[in-house]
């Protein structure tokens, strides 16, 4: 498997609407630069989402992949691995943490590991990941602070 990497943002909400957007696949697309499509494949029997197919185009890397989900029963924790490798992925492994701080922001804390089908020297994967969680992280951050968007 591959090197995990961790980042973590505070974002100006509480954990509950963090955990909403998050949780809320559908409208990934309206907010997220390299998701184009996504489709809850299979829910629990308390309505989130199990499995979701996910369509990306990153420019150099375009895939569709089925990602398994698990959550703590607080959503606190969230995580999820790769059903079946893809064209781009041998493996996914990946998870949010949001903790609630005093002042009433979260942190959240996402890790994520990813084997890719394709050879990828090291600092360029290393420095690849790092973007992807920055950019994830910033567009989360957004979308949690903008008003009325995790409706």
């Amino acid at each position: 498997m591959a090197d995990s990497s961790t980042q973590s943002i505070v974002v100006a909400a509480p954990p509950e609407r963090v955990a909403a957007v998050i949780c809320d696949f559908p409208r990934y697309p309206e907010w997220t630069e390299t998701v184009r499509r996504t489709e809850v494949v299979e829910e629990y029997t308390d309505g989130y989402a199990s499995q979701v197919r996910f369509t990306i185009d990153a420019g150099v890397m375009a895939d569709e992949y089925v990602l398994a989900y698990a959550y703590a029963e607080d959503l606190s924790h969230i995580e999820w691995h790769l059903v079946a490798p893809s064209r781009m992925q041998r493996a996914q492994r990946g998870s949010y943490d949001i903790v609630g701080n005093a002042d009433g922001t979260s942190t959240v804390t996402y890790t994520l590991e990813v084997e890719l089908s394709v050879g990828m020297i090291g600092m360029f994967r290393r420095k690849a990941e790092k973007m992807i969680m920055d950019t994830a992280l910033k567009q989360l951050k957004r979308r949690v602070e903008t008003p009325d968007a995790a409706q």
